[in-house]
Parts: structure tokens; C-alpha cells; sequence
């Protein structure tokens, strides 16, 4: 039997994550937009509820708020870095693909860690192996495939699994 918070709020923090970007993508904190994303806050978890036949069970939120933050500062320094390379010589950009090796078996995990990859500039997941156990990531630029790999594994994957598993 669902508590009452389940039943009307069966995905809270999709409904902060949907409350809070509502208005900023649609750029602006006007009353109405702001009401509009409470709306969609509460209503889109409750259509999509069905649809998760699995919930995530986040374990450590400490290590979760580390994570964002070496994210965003992630996402500026590669900012900075692929800026970098577009403007020097189209010769140093070596791009390719790369197959990561998985340590992360929770499907939450998985899709956290391909969103992070996709939202770093520079990066892009592209395939997870039907197996789960690579993904497949196109980097702008792979000086070195090992540290690569080494890198988003330590970042990113051993964070995530301390949280999703």
C-alpha cells in the first residue's frame, strides 16, 4: 500500500528537478511559468509512475552533492578546453571512439553516468553494449584512450556507484 506521499508525489525529485527547470527553460520566472512548472511538477510523475517499473534507491546524498559539483566543474573546464582546440590548429583535434569498461550494474547508475558523459563538452555517450557492460563514447578529442577511461571511471562511475548500489 502506497503512504500518501507516494501516491500524490510518487517521484520527488523529478518533481524539484521539473519545478525548478520549467522556468528556466523556458526563461523566464514569471508567475505563470513558475505555477506552470509546479503543475507539470506534479502531474508528470504521476502519468510516468507506471513506466518505472524499478526506482532508484539513491544511498549517500553526500556523495551525490560531491558529484554535481565535480560535474559542474567539469562541464566548465571542458567548456574552456574544447574552446581551446576550436580555436587553434584543426590538426591537434584527434577525435574517436572509445569503449568504456562498466564496473556499474544498477540501470540508474548506467543512464546517470551516459548523461554526464553527454553533458560534459567534449564527450557524447553513444552506445551501452546490449550486455551492459561498455559504453561507447565519442570524445572530440582521445590523446590518451587509458587516461580517458581512467578518468571517467574515477570522476564519475566510482561515485555513482557508491550512490546507486
Amino acid at each position: 500500500m502506497k503512504t500518501l506521499r507516494q501516491r500524490f508525489l510518487p517521484a520527488p525529485l523529478m518533481s524539484v528537478v521539473l519545478a525548478i527547470f520549467w522556468p528556466v527553460l523556458n526563461q523566464s520566472w514569471s508567475l505563470g511559468q513558475v505555477l506552470l512548472g509546479l503543475l507539470l511538477a506534479i502531474i508528470v510523475p504521476w502519468f510516468t509512475d507506471a513506466l518505472r517499473t524499478e526506482k532508484p534507491r539513491l544511498r549517500r546524498p553526500g556523495v551525490l552533492l560531491r558529484l554535481g559539483l565535480v560535474v559542474l566543474k567539469d562541464i566548465v573546464t571542458s567548456n574552456l578546453n574544447v574552446a581551446r582546440l576550436i580555436v587553434g590548429a584543426e590538426s591537434n583535434i584527434r577525435p574517436g571512439f572509445v569503449w568504456l569498461p562498466l564496473r556499474i550494474t544498477d540501470p540508474h547508475g548506467i543512464f546517470a553516468l551516459a548523461c554526464i558523459v553527454t553533458m560534459t563538452p567534449g564527450t557524447l555517450s553513444a552506445e551501452l553494449a546490449p550486455d551492459h557492460k561498455h559504453l561507447l563514447i565519442h570524445a572530440f578529442n582521445v590523446d590518451d584512450e587509458a587516461a580517458l577511461i581512467a578518468t571517467i571511471q574515477s570522476r564519475y562511475e566510482a561515485p555513482l556507484m557508491e550512490i546507486f548500489t
